[in-house]
């Protein structure tokens, strides 16, 4: 690199002498950033930190929203029948039991935590120079960096979208119908590998969290996530469209900030 910093993410814990660089780790243990000399950039934590507070409205409106429209689907729209939702529920519960049970596929969930740093870099228009996984950890050493970098591990389910992926280039030249119940099961299963080990590694004190501010990137991590399965909720049902997913949304805005509106005028009354 020819710049004056240098962002490098790993998964080791020892740090190394970079020639002044700068260096931001990221790993299956832990992860740590460390924020580059630019003049343009100051610590912002304490504004993440109310901004975050503002968020957590957002993240009631839409669990409230999703949840409604889940239940709702499950009940009157008999969601729990379609083979869309048992084939994606048999990856799931198959992941669960692997998780459990099984050796846990480090280097390959520390491949694609890596990976998803370097993807969302290039992305963010940065570049990425170095790209190393193990089992003992790995890195990537990139220009830029920035808290949807930092996260995106955490929100991004990797496999799944390279599943979706996959599939629709497949789709372009192969008849790919009769493979849908597959791709189900294999969402479903690396979904499941996303959810899990997200939820394995956020209390081992992750830096990439920490670094960015605990309560905002926990804020950050759930309200993405959330968003995501609202998608995955939409196209997994032919009965919820965004449309109406959108509505529902309005309807508990609209209801959300009728109550903040009679919360302050009882209380200037009582005044």
């Amino acid at each position: 690199m020819t710049l004056a910093a240098t962002n490098r993410r790993s998964t080791n814990k020892k740090r190394r002498p970079d020639g002044g660089r700068k260096v931001v780790r990221n790993v299956a243990r832990a992860t740590r950033f460390i924020p580059a000399s630019d003049r343009f950039t100051v610590p912002t934590r304490w504004v993440k930190f109310v901004f975050a507070i503002f968020l957590l409205p957002v993240c009631a409106i839409l669990s409230e929203t999703f949840f409604t429209v889940f239940a709702h689907a499950a009940v009157t729209q008999r969601l729990w029948a379609g083979e869309e939702f048992w084939f994606f529920s048999l990856g799931a519960v198959l992941w669960l039991i692997a998780f459990l049970g099984l050796a846990r596929p480090i280097v390959l969930y520390v491949f694609g935590h890596e990976l998803t740093h370097a993807l969302w870099v290039l992305l963010m228009g940065g570049r990425v120079s170095r790209f190393r996984v193990s089992r003992d950890g790995g890195h990537v050493v990139t220009n830029r960096n920035n808290f949807w970098i930092a996260l995106a591990p955490y929100f991004f389910p990797l496999y799944s979208i390279l599943a979706i992926a996959i599939y629709g280039v497949l789709s372009l030249f192969l008849n790919m119908q009769p493979y849908g119940r597959l791709l189900y099961a294999i969402i479903g299963a690396t979904w499941a590998f996303h959810f899990t080990f997200t939820c394995w590694m956020i209390p081992k004190n992750q830096t990439d969290l920490s670094d960015q501010g605990t309560f905002f990137s926990l804020v950050v991590i759930y309200l993405m996530n959330l968003l995501l399965l609202s998608v995955m909720l939409i196209l997994a049902s032919p009965q919820i469209t965004f449309a109406a997913f959108g509505a529902d949304l309005l309807t508990n805005l609209s209801n959300f900030s009728q109550w903040i509106v009679d919360l302050f005028q009882g209380y200037a009354r009582n005044r």
